[in-house]
């Protein structure tokens, strides 16, 4: 383990300027995902920390005046000379782009902060950040604006033993345009990650901005699981029925690479949930930790399946996809030098990684296994019946198989396609009823926007298998019209006929029903569409006011009271309530919903897939108890009426 933690050890490669010229290339966007990670960045550096060993507590504080702290127990970023800058150790750290002890030298073992950018970013694209090292019996403070150092560094004796780091910052409107409110839910769950990630490290989040909360207490919370990510499978499968009580743990490390694997199938699931991560990093877009665990998990199953006499001699092998249903997984691996592919870090490249997890688990679930019959029984029961309902589902499914976008299988009748054939520019409306899909089909724009009209509500995906899933008419059209192929295999977005796919429904229960079955359908049928940013959610005007000549439309009861506000008192003017899409006229639908000019679009992205995928069982799963137990919960919250549990 490395603790002589200098300033030699930290290597510096360019200059900060860029990033407050192209802030995207640096946190992706400038908007709430950005200023978000801006976060994550400092947060990030403790959990190094953690992860090197020398720091076992993380704060984080949302203050009353809008700025972030975050304050760790570690080693201290090092305050001595720089050999090749001359500044301080520190400064060095915070106004150069690449500086860090990331780059090898010994600073860290394994670090998530793979581009070094972190601190240095945080600081070019804040209006002032403010860092105290406790080090050496002393406290050095220094400040900084937009970038650039405000006096030399402050020292003075602590009069204690104490070390660590607390980064203060707020960031700066001049490049978050949108706003820079924190939201307390997005970051929480990303906290509560890093700590089923990092078992035993305590985390404690904090939010003080009472006026915002209308409360006169802060908000607290505490996130320290002792089991780490055998507690975040359990957290994540706490509403369903698991096939087998303990969850299966693998835990090793071969050539400095760290391997841990939770797992725990589920009789009441029919799709997996498998979540990679590598160096605390989620990696979304999958890797080759997640290939070597899928790779075995196939490989050891059909072994039990032959050696159980499950499977006869004559018979094909159980597919991943079978023996994976139900499976919730939890992969996290910790590599010395990753090769993650792209700035935005979602897909780890080591192939050595492959081969370690295969061997590694493999050891691990066998042994395992080998000592609980019953289990390996079960899960292979249900991965059979998955198989054969798949066979079942075959004739149906070559509905959707084609030769190219347009060839083997027809397009449903009542699609109105675009003309364009470049998925890039084309986009399609999914609209619920016939009423809705006249005025859209007459509203769009023919050239690039096709229109789906759905009847009635779609099938309950969480509750179905594959079988009853292609045999349906709402699906096929769906399937088809959007270019998908088959549940479970790799997406490929070259068959994708819309790059834009926007959910449009009635602005009332029925229409917010309609729009969860939808997400239901894409989040455990094809959930890469909504991971790489192709779903939308379009949001058509509640209300139309009508004054003399001039006339509004207002998206909330907020905008409609803000509005009539600013009329005379005794103005005489009109308010139309839209109840559903089929009462605005075509003009009406393209001004308000579908002109890319005027409209608002919401993409659907998904922050904690854990979280998203526990609520996604609770709402539209087979339990009612734990329906209920969450309307009652949030129901008074969210201000929810007329609920169907």
């Amino acid at each position: 383990m490395a603790s002589n933690y200098g300033a030699e050890q930290i290597q510096v490669l360019e200059g900060l300027e860029p990033v407050r010229k192209r802030p995207g290339m640096y946190i992706g966007s400038t908007g709430p995902r950005g200023l978000h990670h801006l976060v994550y960045e400092v947060v990030d550096n403790s959990v190094d920390e953690a992860l090197a060993g020398y720091c076992s507590q993380i704060e984080v504080v949302l203050n009353a005046d809008g700025s972030a702290t975050i304050v760790d127990d570690g080693r201290g970023i090092p305050t001595d000379i720089h050999p090749q800058t001359g500044k301080s150790a520190l400064e060095t750290v915070l106004t150069v782009l690449h500086a860090g002890g990331k780059f090898g030298g010994g600073g860290y073992k394994v670090s998530g902060g793979l581009h070094g950018v972190g601190v240095s970013v945080v600081n070019a694209l804040s209006e002032w950040v403010e860092v105290t090292v406790w080090r050496n019996r002393k406290q050095h403070i220094q400040r900084f604006e937009r970038g650039l150092p405000i006096g030399d560094l402050r020292v003075s004796d602590s009069g204690s033993d104490r070390t660590g780091t607390a980064i203060s910052f707020l960031p700066d409107t001049m490049i978050f345009t949108t706003g820079i409110e924190f939201d307390y839910d997005t970051l929480a769950g990303r906290l509560r990650e890093l700590a089923y990630l990092n078992g035993g490290v305590n985390i404690t989040f904090t939010d003080n901005r009472l006026e915002l909360l209308k409360s006169d207490q802060p908000k607290v919370s505490r996130y320290h699981y002792e089991g780490g990510i055998k507690e975040y499978v359990q957290y994540i499968n706490n509403d369903k029925q698991p096939v087998h009580e303990e969850i299966v743990y693998v835990e090793g490390e071969r050539d400095g690479v760290q391997v841990e694997v939770a797992l725990q199938w589920c009789i009441d699931a029919y799709s997996d949930n498998l979540l990679g991560f590598a160096n605390n990093i989620r990696t979304v877009d999958g890797g080759t930790h997640l290939e070597g665990l899928k790779t075995v998990l196939t490989r050891t199953l059909n072994t039990f399946a032959r050696k159980r006499n499950k499977r006869k001699e004559n018979e094909s092998n159980l597919s991943g996809e079978n023996i994976r249903e139900g499976l919730t997984a939890v992969i996290s691996v910790k590599v010395p030098e990753p090769e993650f592919e792209g700035q935005t870090k979602t897909k780890l490249g080591n192939t050595e990684v492959r081969g370690i997890v295969d061997t590694l688990v493999g050891e691990t679930l066998t042994e395992y296994l080998d000592f609980h019959p019953s289990v390996v029984d079960t899960i292979l029961d249900k991965a059979i019946q998955a198989f054969n309902a798949a066979e079942a589902a075959k004739r149906a499914r070559e509905l959707v198989r084609r030769k190219s976008v347009l060839e083997s299988s027809t397009l449903p009748g009542k699609l109105a396609d675009c003309s364009s054939r470049d998925p890039g520019e084309s986009e399609i409306f999914i609209v619920e009823g016939d009423s809705a899909g006249g005025s859209a089909k007459q509203g769009r724009d023919r050239r690039f926007q096709a229109i789906l009209p759905l009847r009635g509500k779609i099938l309950n995906i969480e509750k179905t298998d594959d079988a009853r899933i292609y045999k349906n008419t709402e699906i096929q059209a769906l399937i088809t019209a959007l270019g998908l192929g088959i549940k479970g295999e790799e997406f490929d977005e070259s068959q994708l006929r819309y790059h834009r796919i926007c959910l449009m429904t009635d602005a009332d229960v029925d229409g917010a029903h309609i729009r969860t079955l939808l997400l239901t359908f894409f989040y455990r049928y094809q959930r890469a569409l909504i991971d790489q940013g192709f779903v939308y959610i379009a949001c058509p005007p509640l209300y139309k006011i009508e004054r003399g000549r001039n006339h509004w439309y207002c998206y909330s009861d907020r905008e409609r009271d803000e509005i009539l506000r600013g009329f005379p008192e005794n103005a005489n003017y009109g308010i139309q309530r839209f109840k559903g899409l089929g009462e605005m006229m075509p003009q009406q639908l393209w001004d308000t919903t579908m002109n890319p000019e005027s409209r608002t679009l919401k993409k659907v992205e998904i922050e904690d897939a854990a979280e998203a995928d526990r609520i996604f069982t609770v709402l539209m799963g087979d339990r009612v108890a734990p329906r209920r137990e969450f309307i009652e919960t949030y129901g008074p919250k969210l201000d929810l009426e007329d609920l169907d549990i």
